[in-house]
């Protein structure tokens, strides 16, 4: 991955990356679709051994580096996406689950989570979405009363990665009234009374996801993220680090779609020479390979700008992710086609690319929301 050379990363970053990439060559943890659990699990206990979850928690707390580094961040999410769907996932929710708690939480939450995130004793989930109210926050309904030193949590959440298998989750209610204001974040563990999984939901690219039923779920004070009301501001700097990562792995999928890609049509015979002689063939390629590194430069731009110290980079991450999501789509999208029926054949790696790589458009910000959010920041 050629990325490495570009002025964005520095000679840890360069270490960090290559010593992943030489990891996953040789660790034999695998994928079972079917057991999508285990599997998450497995790599979670993996990546822990390896060291590489020390990049989801800041140094005090047994991480890399003083505070969270989305280069690292998304160099971790591209490598691991390209070698598998579930190993990214289990990366990246490490992270996003506990990243609140990074940010905003007190030295008590930070103590107790972060050193068993990077350890791997705990995994954690980030629980904002509801069935009425995803790309828009401010119409989340879930209730969390306060009674004396304690919060009443009561309502629904779904679409929750993680559900079922999180120790910890990392829950959004309504504390106050109708809008963004009113809203505050919750670190609830998940042995917690009146907690369940209701439901889980089978997705095209199978990871362990569902629906969390709150009745009425009781929650100590301190362990409240941040102050009452602060609930939106605390999601949005959260997100507002991890969206870029979900450009990078965009960018692992793309890449291993073009790789898979290149091997192909060198092998392929079609009409006497190889399908990499005919010029629609060439214009694919070169396609991907342009997509992928426009890119691989909006998604580190973002990065770099974040971990240079800019406050927000909600313009800089919409882009990488928007972007960076579409193009992986289209990539693996010509994959398929350039293999023919072999493209559409279970078992093949450009199919199960073509399966994961579809949600990354809707999570953690639809496309269509990414736009809005890149034209409100540059015509104010």
């Amino acid at each position: 991955m050629h990325d490495l050379a570009w002025p964005f990363f520095d000679e840890e970053h360069r270490a960090f990356a290559n010593r992943l990439t030489d990891w996953l060559a040789d660790t034999e943890v695998l994928d079972d679709e079917k057991r999508v659990d285990a599997s998450s699990r497995a790599w979670v206990r993996a990546l822990a051994k390896g060291g590489f979850l020390r990049a989801c928690v800041p140094d005090f707390y047994g991480g890399l580096r003083t505070s969270l580094d989305v280069r690292t961040l998304c160099l971790a999410r591209e490598r691991l996406a390209h070698r598998s769907a579930i190993a990214d996932f289990a990366f990246a929710m490490q992270g996003l689950g506990s990243g609140a708690i990074t940010l905003f939480g007190s030295a008590e939450l930070q103590r107790r989570y972060l050193p068993n995130v990077a350890n791997g004793r705990c995994i954690p989930a980030f629980a904002l979405s509801e069935g009425e109210a995803g790309s828009d926050v401010a119409a989340l309904a879930m209730k969390a009363t306060r009674e004396g030193d304690v919060y009443i949590l009561d309502g629904e959440k779904t679409w929750i990665s993680n559900a079922g298998i999180a120790d910890a989750y990392v829950v959004f209610a309504r504390t106050g009234k109708a809008g963004t204001k009113g809203l505050s974040a919750f670190v609830v563990d998940a042995e917690s009374a009146g907690l369940k999984v209701t439901k889980r939901i089978e997705t095209i690219s199978p990871h362990p996801l569902g629906t969390l039923r709150f009745d009425r779920v009781r929650v100590p004070v301190p362990q409240r993220i941040g102050e009452e009301g602060e609930g939106f501001k605390i999601a949005m700097a959260t997100l507002d680090i991890f969206r870029s990562t979900v450009g990078a792995a965009a960018n692992g999928f793309a890449r291993r779609a073009l790789d898979e890609t290149i091997a192909h049509v060198k092998s392929r015979k079609l009409f006497g020479a190889p399908l990499a002689d005919q010029q629609l063939t060439q214009a694919a390629i070169a396609s991907m390979a342009t997509d992928l590194d426009a890119s691989a430069l909006l998604v580190y731009r973002a990065a770099w700008t974040k971990d240079s110290g800019a406050a927000r980079v909600t313009r800089e991450a919409a882009m990488a992710k928007w972007f960076a999501t579409e193009a992986a789509g289209r990539a693996c999208d010509r994959a398929v086609q350039l293999f023919g029926g072999r493209g559409v054949s279970r078992g093949e790696i450009v199919e199960r690319l073509y399966r994961d790589v579809r949600a990354l458009r809707i999570y953690e910000g639809a496309s269509e929301i990414q736009q809005v959010v890149i034209a409100k920041q540059t015509l104010s």
